[in-house]
C-alpha cells in the first residue's frame, strides 16, 4: 500500500453494512452477514482512508489483502509502456483486491480512488486467524468475495479488472 492511513481502533462497520445492504452494482457483494456476524467480523478488519487520486496498490505487488468498500469510487486500471487503461470503476457495496486474496499471486492491476473513499481491509494473515476462530464466518466472506470475481471475470469487459 502507499501511504494509506490505517486504523486499529474497534472498528464502527456501520456504514459499510449500509453501504453492502444498498449496492446495486453489478459486481456488488451481496450482503453476507446478519449484524452478529459482521460484530464478529470487525476486529479482523482495518480501516483504510483515500484522498481523490491515491494509489490504493499498484499491478505487480504482492499482497492479499481484500478491500470492502463503504464509500467513494476506485478506478481499476492497468498500466503498460504505452499508457494506462481503465478497466472498470468500482463503488461502495462491493470489492477489491479478490484476485490476489484468491490466488497468492501479485496484482493483476491498479486501484486509485477516483474519490475520497473509505475501505476496510483483511490482510491474509487475519482471514487465516478468522479461518481458525470463525470457519463459517470465513467461508461466508470467501463465498460473497468468490461470487465478486466470478461475476466478473465471466463478464468480458470487467474480466481483466479482477484484481
Amino acid at each position: 500500500m502507499n501511504a494509506v492511513s490505517l486504523s486499529a481502533n474497534q472498528p464502527d462497520l456501520s456504514g459499510l453494512i449500509q453501504a453492502f445492504a444498498h449496492a446495486v452494482g453489478e459486481d456488488s457483494m451481496s450482503d453476507p452477514f446478519t449484524p452478529v456476524q459482521w460484530s464478529t467480523l470487525a476486529p479482523y478488519l482495518q480501516q483504510c482512508s483515500l484522498a481523490a487520486g491515491q494509489v490504493l496498490f499498484s499491478r505487480g505487488t504482492n499482497d492479499r489483502t481484500l478491500y470492502l468498500i463503504e464509500s467513494g469510487s476506485l478506478s481499476v486500471h492497468y498500466e503498460d509502456e504505452k499508457e494506462r487503461l481503465r478497466l472498470a470503476i468500482v463503488g461502495s457495496g462491493s470489492v477489491v483486491g479478490e484476485g490476489a486474496f484468491f490466488s497468492h499471486r501479485p496484482r493483476s492491476a491498479s486501484v486509485q480512488a477516483a474519490a475520497v473513499s473509505k475501505l476496510w481491509g483483511l490482510t491474509g494473515l487475519r482471514f487465516t486467524e478468522l479461518s481458525n476462530r470463525q470457519p463459517a464466518l470465513a467461508l461466508g466472506l470467501a463465498m460473497a468475495a468468490g461470487s465478486v470475481l466470478a461475476r466478473r471475470l465471466g463478464n468480458r469487459r470487467r474480466r481483466v479488472a479482477a484484481t
